[in-house]
């Protein structure tokens, strides 16, 4: 590390839960942690989604501000990846729809 680079500064989960608009500062619950944390505990095999960047440091996983930019991105496109199979007709099965 040279002279005049700045250490990288890291985000708590609830920070990072803040930061990315998920709850206010001023709530006290963990709303949006449990995402968090279960979206970096993904399988890397990709079987239920890309997982989110970040790393553990200390026994508590932590995040950057360029881990949130790409965190956001893939939950955008997830969303609109949804979206787009909503809208979707669905296959015919050749049975009529019951009432």
């Amino acid at each position: 590390m040279g002279g005049t680079e700045l250490p990288m500064c890291f985000l708590g989960v609830s920070a990072a839960a803040v930061r990315l608009g998920l709850r206010e500062p001023d709530d006290t619950s963990a709303r949006g942690e449990k995402w968090l944390r279960d979206g970096y505990n993904r399988p890397a095999d990709g079987s239920r989604g890309r997982p989110f960047p970040g790393r553990y440091m200390a026994g508590r996983l932590k995040f950057t501000e360029a881990d949130l930019a790409e965190i956001a991105k893939i939950a955008l496109e997830e969303s609109d990846a949804k979206r787009q199979a909503k809208a979707r007709p669905r296959p015919s099965t050749g049975r009529r729809r019951q009432r």
